[in-house]
Formats: C-alpha cells, structure tokens, sequence
C-alpha cells in the first residue's frame, strides 16, 4: 500500500473540500423536483416514511429519520434490504414515502428493496449521485445529490450532500423558515468547517487501538458516520453510541487512556451529551469534545450555526482530521483494503 507524501495529497482530502460546492449546486438542481414533491407530499401526508441506505448514506438516513420525526412528527423507519432480495418478503408499503439514499444507485439489494416498496405502494423518493443510474430512474422523484465525481473509497462530499439533501427536504416539507435560512447558509458554514483546526487530535488518536463516539438525537448519524470512517480509513476499531445508550453495557470498557470523542448540538439533547465528559474523565478516558461548550479534555473548535446543521459542520471538520490521521498511521485513506468504491451487497 503506497501512503501519501501529504495528507493535502489524497482524494479524499480534495473532494471533501469539495463538499461546499456539492450543496449549492444541489439546492438549484433540486428546487424544481423537490417543490413538486412537498406538494405531494402535503396534498396526501403519507402514513410513515422509510429510508433505504447502506455504508454512509444509511448514517445520512439516521440523521434524516430524528430531522423528520422531530420536525414533522412522522414515525420513520429503516428498511432492512434483505427482507426483499434475500427473504423475497413484501411488507406492505402502501401510503408510505420511500427514501432511498446511494452515491451509486447501483447496488441490487437496494434496487430490490427499492422495487419492492413501489410494487407494495409506497411513492420512491431517490437521493442518488449518479444520474444515470437506475435507482434513479425507478424512482418517482429523483433528487440528485450533486456531489460530482467521488473516486476515494471513503464517501465524504456525498455524505454531506446526502444529509444537506435530507435537511432540505424537512426544511420545506415542514415550511420552516429558519431551517431555510439555515441551509441557504450551509455552502459558507462549511468552507469554514473545513478550515478549522482538529489537528491537536491527532496525537492522542495516532496510536489508537479503540475510540468511542458519542451523541444524540441526529448527531447521532454523525456519530455513526464518524466511527465508520475511522474504521475504513485509520484502521482501527471505533464505535458509535447514543449518550443514553453508552451508559448502558458499554461504558464497563471505558478506562484509563481509553479515547472517547462527544458530539453535542444546541438542543435538548446537548445537556445529557454533556453530562457524560465529567464521567469519562473521571474514569481516565482521553475526553475530546466538540459542540459542548467548556468541557474536560480537548475541545475542538466548531461553528455557531442552527442545531440541525451542526453536527454536519463537525462531520466536514472531522473529515479533514482522519484523512490526516490516515496518513500519520502510515494508510492510504483513497484505497482502504478489502473495499470498492461500489459495493454491490445482494
């Protein structure tokens, strides 16, 4: 495996930056299909809605299912792939909204999934990246993420484009003028995002073996989507946890020189998020936070931004940092082994 020279060298560094760009295009591309599809949706409210992912755009749906069920009261569910291309299962999908979630568009189990929901009577919403693929073309709306070409393994500009995507979709299904005003802001907030600094990181994850990551309420695909790409890029074992959920059976684990990562946003959720560094640090964790104001350990720096959106800018500044961290372990973040940029799951 051939490690950069510089971690401004990788793909993957170049295409996260990308990742402001990639939502302004989208908000122009998707204004004509997304209006025709809220009018829709508020012309006849679907009973339930339910999202289809896999990898990084599954994490862009947990973001997505807290957003809508908080914002427009409507029980969210993630469909599991396999009912329809390994069971054959048909649950009843009638008067639901489908929102299938790829960078491809192209993985069978998805597009089985996909089919079978519009066959069950659900309407298919596809936020897809590719436009010529055919999730794409099977689905009755078609919101295209915009990202442009992704050629590191690691999903990042689509990662954000897809929960921009989602975030756009609540803000005008639910006609919420400070969530509008919110994403017409995001391009900005995350070139600004990009520039902070998470390098005093580095040194107390360069040896890692573990991490922990912990948030709440729709930080929590964040969370997830962090633990994933340390895995995929670092090569080391991290976890993603609800802060309510940590408590639980995980924290047993939790010891001295054991590196946990805490996520906040201002809402209600930040308080219990927050409660947990004193806990960690007390138990001799390495505690780094970011969103939580003054807390034990290292606090990274973030942007005052609407709730929904934070943890989005902490994913664009998080990137920066584990393609960097990436390179220190002496990886090759673009070509992680034993994955495709396409993974074709049945």
């Amino acid at each position: 495996m051939s490690v950069p020279s510089s971690p401004d060298q990788t793909l993957m560094f170049a295409e996260a930056a990308e990742a402001p760009a990639a939502v302004a295009r989208q908000a122009e591309a998707c204004r004509a299909p997304l209006a025709a599809l809220v009018a829709a949706l508020r012309a006849t409210p679907p009973r339930a809605v339910v999202t289809l992912a896999r990898g990084s755009s599954d994490n862009a749906a947990t973001v997505g299912r807290y957003l809508i069920e908080t914002h427009l009261r409507l029980l969210t569910s993630s469909a599991a792939p396999s009912v329809a291309s390994v069971y054959e299962a048909a649950p009843d999908y009638a008067g639901t909204l489908m929102i299938a979630i790829s960078q491809s568009g192209r993985s069978p189990d998805l597009l089985s999934a996909a089919e079978t929901a519009k066959a069950g009577g659900a309407t298919l919403a596809a936020m897809v990246n590719d436009a010529a693929s055919p999730l794409a073309a099977l689905a009755d709306t078609f919101l295209p993420l915009m990202a442009g070409p992704e050629r590191s393994v690691a999903a990042t500009k689509s990662f954000i484009a897809s929960v921009a995507g989602l975030i756009r979709l609540v803000a005008e299904w639910a006609g919420d003028g400070d969530l509008r005003a919110a994403m017409d802001a995001l391009p900005a907030l995350l070139g600004r995002a990009w520039a902070l600094d998470w390098s005093p990181a580095l040194p107390l994850l360069k040896d890692a073996g573990n991490l922990y990551v912990v948030a709440r309420g729709h930080g929590f695909g964040v969370a997830q989507e962090i633990a994933l790409k340390i895995k995929e890029t670092c090569g080391f074992h991290a976890e993603a946890f609800s802060a309510a959920e940590v408590r639980h059976g995980p924290m047993a684990i939790v010891g001295r020189g054991f590196p946990v990562l805490l996520l906040g946003q201002d809402d209600e959720s930040r308080d219990s998020v927050a409660g947990l560094a004193g806990e960690f640090a007390a138990r001799g964790a390495v505690v780094m936070s970011a969103g939580l104001g003054d807390a034990p350990g290292l606090v990274l720096p973030t942007i005052d931004a609407h709730p929904a959106i934070q943890p989005l800018l902490q994913a664009q500044s998080f990137y920066r940092l584990a393609n960097a961290l990436a390179v220190a372990r002496g990886r090759d973040p673009d070509h992680p082994p034993h994955l495709a940029k396409v993974t074709e799951t049945l």
